[in-house]
């Protein structure tokens, strides 16, 4: 540590990160030498936010990409689920998942709309399609599901249910970036898609998020809502927010884009050589998507269940004595945290699997820059605790 600004009331420090120290996940960054003629066109316009022309070209780029037609770009993802609520208009209650970053539910708080948690597939672990419907009641409008992992959830049945009962749909996309379902990009789906850019998803611009859209006039909307409601240089249509994407994001993720293939290529062989590592071990449960969808290898969730040697928790502290960063995505449950379990969707008897998967569930670190001599001793750490004396 070292000291880096005296103010009058305390010294602030900087933490260097530990050497040696593999985290769960890292941003991959593009040689600094690619990034810079960027940063000088940035300085020549002088023009560093409000839909400047690197903001414009990301937008575009990214349809392009994603197979998609309207896209908005947003300076965090929280904002955009935030601001995908307020375009559509959503109140009342809103039925969605506990398995899943909190962001999610607070988004639902911040628009004064009322949560109610159903549980999840214990395959998939998205939001379990087949408890929607005896959660509808006259307050519900909209379902947020969460298509966690990059695991597409069952979109047709949730299609078909929204469409039954009059709901919206909008998707918490913040892991699903580039995912398809039968060759159709899974952003197609539902009201809305949201993204997130943020620096530990497969695709980043330091921070950032999209909101994807189904028509222009829609998109004009979001456009206005993130810019404090403004149509033009006189006129606010609605309360708006400010959650613009600056011109140095946008600017990093158009050079991003010209790396997925090598990002995606990287995350693939380190997946590939996870699963045959631990191919048969016994209480080791990887996660797996289904073959009809494409996998961005986001993350490299297992469920450590009790047949293994060790408890999910004690082959989490044993990875950390080995300076290895794994981390239970979800634990605990959004549903357990005291802001949201006073409401009655949120008893963990309503919520049978998600309480157990999210005791059992452990996320290993995959980035593309993961040395294979770092994968190694995350496995070698897993399969030391596998060949300890268990019920198998």
């Amino acid at each position: 540590m070292r000291p880096v600004e005296a103010t009058n009331t305390r010294v602030h420090e900087v933490r260097d990160p530990k050497q040696g120290f593999i985290p769960v996940t890292q941003p991959y960054l593009p040689p600094l030498e690619e990034f810079e003629p960027y940063l000088e066109e940035i300085w020549q316009r002088k023009w560093v936010t409000n839909n400047g022309v690197f903001h414009q070209q990301l937008e575009a780029a990214l349809c392009d990409y994603l197979g998609v037609e309207h896209l908005s770009l947003f300076s965090n993802g929280t904002l955009a689920l935030i601001t995908a609520l307020q375009a559509l208009k959503i109140t009342g209650e809103v039925i969605t998942t506990p398995f899943s970053f909190v962001a999610t539910t607070h988004a639902l708080h911040w628009n004064g709309i009322k949560p109610v948690f159903v549980d999840i597939d214990p395959v998939s672990m998205n939001m379990d399609a087949g408890k929607i419907e005896a959660a509808i009641t006259p307050q519900t409008t909209a379902l947020l599901p969460v298509h966690v992992y990059a695991n597409p959830c069952d979109v047709e049945r949730i299609e078909s249910i929204a469409d039954t009962y009059g709901l919206r749909v909008i998707y918490d996309a913040a892991h699903a970036f580039g995912v398809r379902v039968r060759e159709r990009s899974v952003l197609d789906y539902g009201d809305m898609s949201v993204l997130s850019f943020h620096g530990t998803k497969v695709f980043n611009t330091f921070e950032g998020g999209a909101i994807v859209c189904r028509d222009a006039k829609t998109k004009r909307r979001i456009d206005n809502l993130k810019n404090f409601g403004f149509v033009d240089e006189t006129t606010v249509v609605a309360p708006g927010i400010n959650g613009k994407m600056n011109e140095v994001q946008a600017a990093f993720g158009l050079l991003q884009l010209k790396h997925m293939e090598r990002v995606s290529v990287a995350r693939a062989r380190i997946d590939a050589r996870y699963r045959e590592a631990f191919a048969g071990v016994c209480g080791l449960v990887m996660h797996e998507v289904p073959a009809h969808c494409t996998k961005n290898h986001a993350y490299f969730p297992v469920l450590v269940t009790p047949e293994f040697p060790v408890s999910r928790d004690d082959l989490y502290a044993e990875l950390r004595a080995h300076e290895v960063a794994a981390r239970r995505y979800f634990y605990p449950l959004i549903s357990e945290f005291p802001t949201y379990r006073g409401l009655p969707s949120a008893v963990p008897e309503n919520l049978p699997v998600a309480t157990r998967i999210s005791r059992e569930v452990l996320c290993l670190p995959i980035y593309p820059t993961l040395e294979p001599q770092d994968q190694q001793r995350v496995i070698d750490v897993v399969l030391a605790c596998a060949q300890r004396r268990g019920t198998c």
